[in-house]
C-alpha cells in the first residue's frame, strides 16, 4: 500500500539531515539525493504509476487515464520500471511535482514538499473515485536549486529546452567535476504531450502569514540572476606588509558588499552576497583573489540591470582606488515570469473557504523555467509561519500541508477533468 502523507514526511526527514544544525545537505546526485530519488521511484511503484526518465535524471510518474498504460509502453517497459527513453507523449498530460534537492544547510520543505504532496494528492484523487480525462504526472527535477553545479533549475532548464545539452555539459561543482562526469547527457523529450503544469511549493516569505490563508496562488515570479565578481589583488604577508603597500581584493569585496545592500535597500529590491571563495585563504595572508557570488532579485527586469550595473560600476571604482581589479560573469538571468492569469483565476476561485489569495514570489522555481518555455503554468503555496526559508528554520504545520494536499487535488481535478 502506498505511504501516506504523514508517513512518507517521516520517512523522508532524516535523509542528509545535519545532527548540527538541523539543515540538510542534499545536493544533486549525492547520496542523500539518490536515496530521495530511489524513494520516489519506490512511491511511483506502489502506486503502479508508469515511470519516466531522462539521462539527466528527472524523473515522472504517470496516472494515465482509467489507470491504464500507454498501449506502446506496456508492451516494452512494466509501470515499475523507468523508462529511459526520451520523447514518450501523453497528449494532454497535466503535471505537478518539484524537486527534492536542497541548497546547502537548508530546510526540509523547499522542493520535498511539493513532490510528497503530489503523491498524496494522486491518491486523494483516487480514493474519492476521480478518473482524469487527461494524464497527470508527478515530476521531479534535479539541481533546482543550482547548490551543486551553480545553474538554477538546471533539470527544467534541460527538459524544455531551455537550455542545450552542449552548454550545460561543462557546468563544474566546486571540486571541479563536470555535469558530463555524472550524467549521461540531457535534452528535452521527457515533458512531450505535457500541456500543463502546476508546481505546489511552500512560501518563502510572510504573505500568507499576513493574510490569514493556509493556501495561495503564485501570479509572477521577479527576475533574478546570480553573478559572479572576481576581485584580485596581490598575495602579501599580514604582518610585514605595511596597511598603505597593500593591493587588498578583499577591501574592494567589501565594499561591494556594502554598495549592494545600500542599493538593494534604497530601490526595495533584493541583492545578496552569500558565497565566497578566498585565495589562499590563510589566516596571515593578504588575499590575492576573492570570488563572490551575487545574488540580486528585483520587481522588474529594467530595475535589475540598473541595481546590477550600479554594484558593478561602484565595485569597478573602489577597484581603481585599491590598485585591484574586478572582473564581473552573469552566470545566470531569468527573467521575469508571469503565470497565466486566466490559469490562476480559474485555480484560486470558487472554494468552500472563499477564493484563495494571489501573490507574487521573488524565489525561482521550476514552474518558472516551464511557463518561459510555453507551458501554461501555475503555483500554489502553503503557509510557513516562519516565513524564513533556505535555512533549517523553514517550516510549515502539519493541517496547512494537509491543506496544500487538499488544494493540490482539487486543482489537479479541475485541470484533468
Amino acid at each position: 500500500m502506498p505511504d501516506d502523507f504523514e508517513r512518507m514526511w517521516s520517512d523522508l526527514a532524516p535523509v542528509g539531515r545535519s545532527a548540527t544544525s538541523g539543515g540538510y545537505f542534499r545536493q544533486p546526485f549525492t547520496a542523500p539525493e539518490r536515496e530521495l530519488a530511489d524513494w520516489f521511484r519506490e512511491q511511483a511503484r506502489a502506486r503502479g504509476l508508469a515511470l519516466d526518465s531522462d539521462a539527466t535524471g528527472n524523473l515522472v510518474a504517470w496516472w494515465d487515464p482509467d489507470g491504464g498504460i500507454v498501449p506502446d509502453v506496456l508492451a516494452v517497459d512494466p509501470p515499475d520500471s523507468v523508462s529511459q527513453r526520451q520523447g514518450l507523449s501523453r497528449t494532454g498530460g497535466v503535471l505537478t511535482g518539484s524537486h527534492l534537492d536542497s541548497v546547502l544547510d537548508g530546510g526540509a520543505y523547499d522542493g520535498p514538499l511539493g513532490v510528497v504532496s503530489a503523491l498524496a494528492a494522486v491518491d486523494e484523487l483516487r480514493e474519492r473515485g476521480v478518473v482524469p480525462a487527461r494524464p497527470i504526472g508527478v515530476s521531479v527535477f534535479v539541481e533546482e536549486e543550482g547548490s551543486r553545479f551553480g545553474l538554477a533549475c538546471l533539470g527544467s532548464r534541460l527538459a524544455s529546452g531551455a537550455i542545450e545539452w552542449e552548454k550545460a555539459r561543462g557546468l563544474r561543482d566546486r571540486d571541479g567535476v563536470a555535469f558530463e562526469e555524472v550524467v549521461e547527457g540531457g535534452g528535452p523529450g521527457l515533458l512531450d504531450g505535457v500541456e500543463m503544469f502546476v508546481e505546489l511549493h511552500v512560501e518563502q516569505g510572510r504573505d500568507l502569514v499576513d493574510r490569514g490563508a493556509a493556501v495561495g496562488v503564485a501570479s509572477e515570479i521577479w527576475p533574478h540572476g546570480r553573478y559572479r565578481f572576481d576581485f584580485r589583488g596581490e598575495a602579501n604577508h599580514a604582518g610585514t606588509t605595511r596597511m598603505e603597500d597593500r593591493v587588498d581584493p578583499m577591501l574592494t569585496y567589501a565594499m561591494t558588499a556594502l554598495a549592494a545592500n545600500k542599493q538593494a535597500r534604497l530601490a526595495g529590491e533584493r541583492a545578496t552576497f552569500g558565497r565566497v571563495e578566498v585565495t589562499p585563504n590563510g589566516t596571515n595572508a593578504v588575499p590575492s583573489q576573492v570570488l563572490a557570488w551575487l545574488d540580486a532579485r528585483c520587481s522588474s527586469e529594467a530595475a535589475l540591470g540598473e541595481l546590477v550595473e550600479t554594484v558593478t560600476r561602484q565595485a569597478t571604482e573602489r577597484a581603481e582606488r585599491d590598485g585591484t581589479a574586478v572582473e564581473v560573469t552573469a552566470e545566470s538571468v531569468s527573467d521575469a515570469v508571469t503565470f497565466d492569469p486566466a490559469l490562476a483565476a480559474r485555480i484560486a476561485a470558487d472554494h468552500e473557504s472563499g477564493d484563495w489569495p494571489v501573490i507574487p514570489t521573488a524565489a525561482g522555481h521550476d514552474a518558472g523555467i516551464l511557463a518561459a518555455q510555453g507551458i501554461p503554468t501555475a503555483m500554489l503555496f502553503v503557509r510557513n509561519p516562519t516565513g524564513v526559508s533556505h535555512s533549517p528554520a523553514e517550516t510549515a504545520s502539519i493541517p496547512d500541508c494537509l491543506a496544500g494536499v487538499h488544494a493540490l487535488a482539487e486543482t489537479l481535478e479541475r485541470l484533468a477533468t
